[in-house]
């Protein structure tokens, strides 16, 4: 049988996964009698832990809510993962606009109730990890729980969105944004235009490419629209309640991943005169497959919608090359070179070396 302490941290680790355990279940994963697992119950109840009973057949045991909360019991491996996610939301990494310092208070609150090992282990962990903030427009966590609550009670939702503006970060790619077009008609994307009211029967909440996303079926365009978190404003539940409607996707993750996603226009396929693994590391973005060639170099088939992006990788990554087709793309790298050569003078204006 295991010791005190760890049984009753076995046991508030069982009861906080909040279903109802039979007392022959219960005794059974502590590996303790019945007599032990009453008297480790009560001990649980003397520190303030709600634990619900029941008797006769369908009884059980069950953590329910109480009005104060009592010492909270982390096993490690979920201690280590609530600091991470603490560092996470600091960090911008849940995607929403959280304050530093509401996440260092839940931090500081949570070493307090952690035993001397673990505290020490997570602040390890605290101290030895950096994560970079997020260059992402976020969402208030309000905007978030004001769309969950209308998805939850299927109600209405009018708000203000935003288009798309000429002030996006100009380092992404097209396809990057091809998400935004999901959300926004012909009208809303033109010039740039000023905030449109929209009514929307909300559905879904989805993170997807380090953004939130509220998926909805458009009242006015009366088709589903995906839009950005971060170009909501004034979000407001109505008093219209909605029958909910069958999502078009059962995985509505990879459904919208695939309506993002922009259609490649071009395919090129290279010989890259270096093995496949150093490839990799050297490329800063692979829209293709490496194939291993028995010379030594491998295969690079990319799918990309334009020659200069393929173009300014292959710069970058300073990879010898051979271009096996198409030719237009040959033809392209030709027409840069030259008249990168003409700028350093190195080539006439004829094109003569």
């Amino acid at each position: 049988m295991p010791a005190p302490r760890e049984r009753m941290l076995r046991l508030l680790s069982l009861l906080q996964t909040g279903r109802r355990w039979s007392a022959e279940e219960l005794a059974s994963a502590m590996d303790a009698t019945p007599r032990t697992l009453r008297r480790d119950i009560g001990h649980l109840r003397a520190l303030g832990y709600p634990v619900e009973s029941a008797r006769g057949p369908g009884g059980h045991y069950r953590l329910v809510a109480g009005a104060a909360l009592p010492p909270l019991m982390l096993e490690d491996d979920e201690a280590v993962a609530t600091v991470l996610g603490l560092k996470l939301a600091a960090a911008g990494g849940a995607g929403l606009d959280f304050a530093t310092e509401a996440a260092e208070r839940a931090a500081t609150k949570l070493r307090r109730i952690l035993p001397a090992p673990l505290r020490r282990r997570t602040d390890e962990i605290l101290t030895a990890v950096e994560i970079g903030a997020t260059g992402h427009p976020q969402p208030s966590p309000a905007i978030l729980s004001e769309l969950a609550a209308a998805i939850t009670a299927h109600r209405r939702v009018v708000f203000d969105h935003v288009g798309n503006h000429a002030d996006e970060h100009a380092g992404e790619r097209a396809d990057e944004h091809a998400g935004d077009r999901v959300g926004e008609d012909a009208g809303d994307r033109a010039g740039g235009r000023g905030p449109a009211r929209r009514t929307v029967e909300p559905h879904r909440l989805v993170r997807l490419r380090q953004r939130w996303y509220l998926f909805a079926w458009d009242l006015d365009r009366h088709d589903w629209r995906a839009f950005r978190l971060d170009r909501i404003d004034g979000p407001r539940t109505t008093g219209d309640v909605f029958r909910p409607r069958a999502l078009p996707a059962d995985d509505l993750v990879a459904h919208l991943r695939e309506r993002f996603r922009s259609p490649a226009a071009h395919r090129v396929v290279l010989t890259l005169h270096t093995d496949a693994h150093d490839a990799a590391a050297r490329l800063h973005r692979i829209d293709g497959t490496l194939q291993p060639l028995d010379s030594g170099g491998c295969r690079y088939v990319a799918e990309v919608d334009s020659y200069e992006w393929l173009a300014t990788v292959l710069v970058l990554a300073g990879v010898e090359f051979t271009v096996e087709r198409p030719d237009a793309f040959g033809g392209y790298l030709a027409r840069a070179a030259h008249r990168l050569l003409r700028a350093t003078g190195h080539v006439s204006t004829t094109g003569t070396p």
